[in-house]
């Protein structure tokens, strides 16, 4: 086999290790390629597969190198069928040339062999849409995951599960409990037991959880622990959507140093210039890093 028909190698480190390493060295911000009707128009591009293209390309080169991750929101490729797939496959190998790590926001919920065939879409190691991290839904329950949490595992990817979301709707299934486990709680004790061997070692965990800024006292109303999942914290809702730092220190307490914060609107209100672009990106990114660790103003 010659050097250029070898598979692609894994990461040398478990995802948990590298994000917290892209945390330190930029900041705790995620930042979202939110491609939809209103932005694409906001900046002054059609709402077509070239405008998708050139807002992609704008997004790539004013975040890579600059901040912890980037989210591209897989939807709004997909609208435009193939050929918007093919942008997002684009923008996704363009991130990982230059060591920006990504987080695919796809939100895939199966069982048994269907959940293997996302696994290998999203984390097979030589998958065209591969990313170093996915979102998943657990609503078929947390077992469920178990395809992609191991190939994640394999791979030295990270899988990022839905566990308390902002949405009015969620609380009805979040909150729900079978006994006395609520299925937030099922989530958090399977999310807890799956990092288990990076906590003892000391480092973040691979396997994270989306956990809204705004969800109040739900994490204390249902007695979850999220310090003790070792978990990346993904939490939409810091900046535009208006959580303060009260609202911090209540969601996330003792786990506030595993914060990611997800941001989209706050950053790609900045474009597009690419200049403009990428200094909002470090401007929130620095915010968020004294907002996290002294439990100051959120941004």
């Amino acid at each position: 086999m010659s050097t250029s028909d070898q598979l692609p190698s894994p990461p040398d480190r478990p995802f948990g290790e590298r994000l917290r390493e892209a945390m330190d060295a930029h900041g705790p911000l995620c930042a979202g390629i939110d491609p939809h009707a209103a932005l694409l128009s906001a900046w002054g591009l059609p709402d077509d597969i070239e405008g998708l293209d050139a807002f992609s390309r704008i997004c790539v080169e004013a975040f890579a190198g600059e901040v912890a991750c980037v989210k591209p929101q897989s939807a709004f490729f997909e609208r435009f069928g193939s050929a918007g797939v093919a942008i997002l496959e684009r923008t996704l190998a363009d991130l990982r040339e230059v060591g920006t790590l990504t987080l695919l926001d796809v939100k895939r919920g199966d069982i048994g062999s269907t959940m293997g065939g996302y696994a290998q879409a999203y984390l097979g190691a030589t998958a065209p849409l591969r990313a170093d991290a996915i979102t998943v839904s657990p609503y078929l329950g947390y077992g469920s995951l178990r395809p992609v949490l191991d190939l994640a595992a394999e791979q030295g990817r990270g899988v990022f599960v839905l566990a308390l979301t902002s949405n009015p709707e969620g609380a009805s299934v979040q909150h729900a409990r079978l006994g006395a486990e609520s299925v937030a709680g099922s989530v958090v004790a399977g999310v807890t037991a799956d990092n288990a061997e990076a906590a003892r070692a000391g480092r973040l965990g691979s396997v994270g959880m989306v956990v809204g800024a705004t969800i109040g006292s739900a994490v204390a109303d249902l007695g979850l622990d999220l310090a003790a999942a070792d978990a990346p914290l993904l939490a939409p809702g810091i900046g535009a959507q208006g959580a303060t730092a009260e609202d911090l220190r209540e969601v996330f307490g003792a786990a506030l140093g595993n914060v990611l914060a997800s941001s989209s609107r706050d950053v790609l209100g900045a474009g597009p210039d690419v200049a403009s672009l990428r200094e909002r990106a470090r401007d929130v990114a620095a915010d968020l890093r004294t907002t996290l660790s002294t439990g100051g103003d959120a941004p």
